[in-house]
């Protein structure tokens, strides 16, 4: 029996491997592949994105839905599977478009295991089936295949077919370790399969018939409608397609991209933690895988490794220290203390490793470097030590100096400090969460340090911008959207913030239609338009997103979710391009040969809008935003259940595990919201006009007390609960609602 039992089991049959057509339940190393043949081009096609042109549609979390389109030699084809069952799994094709005579293009299901079991056609009973262990797989097709072969492996199935035609009987076989059922366009142009897994044969081909009789499921909603439509759709199906099995290390995991990687498993430190943050949207299971295989490249040393590929390991460096910040956000969302407690010691480690080794004047400030461990390509260069940036390119670099001494580069990096005054701050908040005081002290007092450190040494008071700084010397020409990572860590002043601000809509520098270049437009390297000379990173809008966040610059960071949100679905809408990076003149997903078009990463564009509606920010929590437009999202993670919210006329409903928690008129914000036994609180920001919030899971007789900063409230009874009257304010206010779990006696209707 295969060791990967232990997988989530609505997840087991799923989209795992390189080939995003075949489906494989997981557990048993069963997979149903589609193989498509061309006698036009005499060429095969297991539709794999690096070599086909493979267009990826919609795909659930669970796998209950999985959509996709490809061409081959012309001919296009669309394939969709779903499951209501997770033992059973139906798939259907659907030829579209018709390059040549429909008898001569072939569509093949193979059958197989990992385990090289022998698979057996049944042509009586129209089944195929499959012996792993004491379980049985069943396969079973809406009509009879015209042709059924048998294989030692996929390779020799494609070769048959590339060697001797759409129609060739010597490989006829019932039994074999790969049977493939062949039909082709002209008399299957539709057709559809089931497969169903049980402990004794019959079983197997009882639900795999009942599951290709039952037909496709309804139709699954949209995940957000209205404002910023198809935001949450399109980080699910990103996160979902981007999920696949890592066979060496046996484990699942969302790579940065399906489409290219490096050896059998690739995994780079921050994109693998955003993986996690944009999973924790929608699966805390999924979220807390990624975030183990982020930290899996911990290092002997105490750096977690920038890379770790089944190539190469680099060691030497590691890149910025984001993980603390993505493992709050996700116990925000979640309220899983687990979250926290999984991650916290490799990332105390990651974070005193920078002090011990980045900072070789002990000035406080840190420099990128490449340590003299492992063997990384690369190692002990100035490359290696850019890497640390994630920045490899970047303009910003183009003044820093190696020194193989220090084995540090001459700069102050801003967005490195920045990120680790973060990565501090968020440190101390989940010590105290784990009952760690002297943690927590120590931690607050680093991120206190840095961010004097960073707003008194690396602001510039002649351009009014933060900028990276030579350790002996003066500011670095070059500029990137670093330069507001002081917001994200609150090292900028007031009066730094509103410079900041100035640079930010400077259509000169940072503004413009399509934001934030990775350099200013009037930088020679912004001309370049490779990689971090010039081009959008969805990664850093959304860093400098949360840090207007922070300092309250409401208008200012919907404005950048907004700028982002359109230009993802740019190429996201028709396309179904996920870019690494975009043109940051003409918006332009594809117009460079190293972009890649299906990065993990490219979901934060989306997840800054769908952020604009619910957001479990770093410093205010749970927060909820009525604008009046109407809108409809969900399903997604709370601390509470699944949450859904939706606004319809004005009216704000939040919904918790089906049932209405909360609804509002007010045209407001309500964050650091809490849902727990016995209360129920949240910050009400600023309100031009009275309104009120109704408590429809809250009956009146259990209402203990409601205040308003700490004064009563007037209270009613209504048909939805109780309903409480908010007065307008130009102020923040503190609600807080005391309830009891059990009704006690009738009380009255006010307090």
């Amino acid at each position: 029996m295969p060791e990967h039992s232990t997988i989530p089991l609505m997840r087991a049959w799923n989209s795992w491997s390189n080939r995003p057509a075949e489906m494989v339940f997981l557990p048993l190393g069963v997979r149903i592949t589609p193989i498509l043949y061309s006698t036009r081009s005499k060429s095969t096609s297991v539709i794999e994105p690096r070599r086909d042109s493979v267009r990826l549609g919609r795909h659930t979390i669970d796998g209950s839905l999985i959509e996709l389109e490809t061409d081959h030699s012309g001919t296009t084809v669309a394939f969709s599977t779903t499951k209501t069952d997770p033992f059973a799994v139906r798939g259907s094709w659907d030829g579209k478009v018709s390059a040549e005579w429909g008898l001569r293009f072939w569509v093949t299901l193979a059958i197989s295991s990992d385990g090289s079991e022998l698979a057996v056609h049944d042509a009586g009973r129209n089944v195929t089936l499959l012996k792993i262990g004491t379980r049985f797989v069943a396969v079973a097709t809406s009509e009879p295949p015209i042709h059924v072969t048998g294989h030692e492996t996929i390779d020799a199935l494609c070769a048959d077919f590339e060697e001797n035609g759409y129609f060739y009987t010597a490989t006829r076989k019932n039994e074999a370790p790969v049977i493939a059922l062949r039909f082709n366009l002209e008399m299957m142009r539709k057709g559809a399969y089931a497969a169903g897994v049980a402990d004794s044969a019959e079983l197997a081909i009882s639900k795999a018939q009942a599951c290709l009789a039952a037909g496709a499921p309804a139709e699954i909603g949209d995940v957000q409608a209205g404002v910023f439509e198809g935001a949450l759709d399109a980080i699910r199906d990103v996160v979902a397609w981007n999920t696949i099995w890592d066979e060496i290390n046996a484990r699942p995991y969302t790579a940065v991209t399906r489409i290219w990687n490096l050896g059998k498993f690739a995994v780079w430190y921050n994109d693998q933690i955003f993986a996690a943050l944009l999973a924790g949207v929608f699966d805390a299971d999924l979220a807390r895988e990624n975030m183990a295989t982020a930290v899996a490249g911990a290092t002997p040393q105490g750096n977690i490794a920038c890379i770790v590929t089944s190539n190469d390991a680099w060691v030497d460096r590691t890149q910025l220290p984001f993980g603390a910040l993505v493992v709050w956000q996700l116990y925000q969302r979640t309220g899983e203390r687990s979250m926290i407690q999984a991650s916290y010691d490799a990332l105390v480690r990651n974070r005193r490793w920078w002090q011990e080794n980045r900072d070789p004047d002990g000035l406080g400030l840190l420099s990128c470097g490449t340590s003299d461990v492992g063997e990384g390509l690369y190692k002990g260069t100035a490359f290696a030590a850019r890497n640390e940036t994630g920045m490899d390119n970047s303009a910003t670099h183009d003044e820093a100096v190696y020194d193989p001494v220090t084995r540090t580069l001459s700069t102050f990096d801003l967005g490195l400090n920045c990120a680790a005054a973060l990565d501090a701050e968020m440190l101390s908040k989940m010590a105290a969460v784990l009952g760690k005081p002297e943690d927590a002290r120590e931690f607050a007092a680093l991120a206190e340090r840095s961010r004097k450190l960073i707003s008194e040494t690396l602001w510039d008071e002649s351009r009014g911008i933060f900028a990276n700084r030579q350790r002996r010397g003066g500011f670095v020409r070059s500029l990137s959207p670093t330069s507001f990572y002081p917001l994200l860590c609150g090292a900028a002043t007031p009066v730094q913030a509103a410079r900041l601000l100035e640079h930010l809509s400077d259509e000169s520098t940072f503004g413009g239609d399509y934001v934030l270049p990775n350099a200013t437009r009037d930088d020679p390297a912004f001309a370049d338009n490779v990689y971090w000379r010039g081009r959008i990173w969805p990664n850093v809008n959304y860093m400098v997103w949360l840090g207007l966040r922070r300092y309250g610059f409401v208008a200012e960071a919907s404005k950048l979710a907004a700028q982002s949100y359109d230009l993802f679905m740019k190429s996201w809408r028709e396309d179904r391009i996920a870019s690494e990076n975009y043109n940051a003149v003409t918006g332009e997903a594809m117009d460079q040969g190293d972009t890649d078009p299906f990065y993990i990463w490219a979901a934060m564009l989306p997840l800054m809008a769908a952020g604009e509606i619910v957001e479990f920010d770093p410093w205010t929590g749970w927060t909820v935003r009525n604008t009046g437009q109407d809108v409809a999202l969900g399903p997604m993670v709370s601390p509470s259940g699944t949450l859904h919210l939706a606004v319809e006329a004005g009216i704000l409903a939040l919904t918790l595990n089906r049932r209405t928690a909360l609804r509002t008129d007010l045209r407001t914000t309500l964050s650091r919201i809490t849902i727990a036994e016995g209360r129920i609180a949240c910050t009400v920001a600023p309100t031009a006009e009275d309104g009120y919030i109704e408590l429809p899971d809250l009956n009146i007789r259990q209402v203990v007390a409601v205040r308003l900063d700490g004064e009563n409230v007037a209270f009613v009874a209504s048909q939805q609960g109780i309903r409480l009257m908010i007065a307008e304010s130009a102020r923040d206010r503190q609600l807080d609602v005391y309830f009891s779990p059990r009704e006690p006696l009738p009380t009255q209707g006010s307090a």
